[in-house]
């Protein structure tokens, strides 16, 4: 199960070539993956469960850009769980053209110690199974 995610690239994300600035890629991954978590089923769920994450490791390829005005689309889904971790993949595009694809590493982690810990089974079913992309890892 994946979840798609657009926005328009504003005037200030980009270069003077108009182009997105390198980093502005990790703020739109972080946007499209706080409006998956937090939409739906899991608004509330975090502190019934005593559970967060942690970012640990973020890959990124680019296969073009994104310019002023674009509307971006980002496919966000795991690509792997393991026992206190999960990689959320992206896919983004513009205009159905491939901009870039990512993997974040991301660590579960007790809400106020951030001790790490067991990603919960109904988080686990609220992100979905894994997803067949080819990311960067």
């Amino acid at each position: 199960m994946s979840y798609r995610y657009q926005t328009r690239v504003r005037y200030r994300e980009c270069d003077q070539q108009k182009v997105v600035f390198n980093p502005n890629y990790m703020a739109f991954m972080d946007d499209a993956t706080e409006v998956w978590l937090t939409s739906g089923t899991t608004r509330g769920r975090y502190e019934e469960l005593d559970w967060d994450y942690m970012l640990i490791k973020a890959t990124i390829e680019w296969q073009g850009s994104a310019h002023t005005g674009d509307l971006l689309t980002i496919d966000v889904g795991i690509v792997r769980y393991g026992s206190t971790s999960f990689e959320v993949g992206y896919v983004g595009m513009v205009a159905d053209q491939p901009i870039f694809t990512a993997r974040a590493v991301c660590v579960s982690v007790k809400r106020h110690t951030y001790d790490k810990c067991p990603t919960p089974d109904v988080i686990k079913a609220i992100l979905g199974d894994v997803v067949d992309w080819d990311v960067p890892s």
